[in-house]
């Protein structure tokens, strides 16, 4: 019986491992797909020029 108990924990987490893996494939793309990457994007583009504008008052 101990071998149950030892072994149930890790069956549970892999199941919810799993769970999480196919979600995160499932949600990728989709109608949602552009606003996504407009995003980040937009994200990029503000740490981009908030580097180089810490870079011309350095100069």
């Amino acid at each position: 019986m101990d071998y149950v108990s030892a072994l149930v924990p890790p069956v549970v987490m892999a199941a919810f491992f799993i769970g999480l893996v196919v979600t995160i494939v499932k949600s990728q793309g989709g109608p949602n797909k552009a606003k996504e990457d407009a995003a980040v994007d937009a994200a990029i583009s503000r740490a981009e020029s908030a580097h180089q504008a810490s870079r011309t008052e350095a100069v």
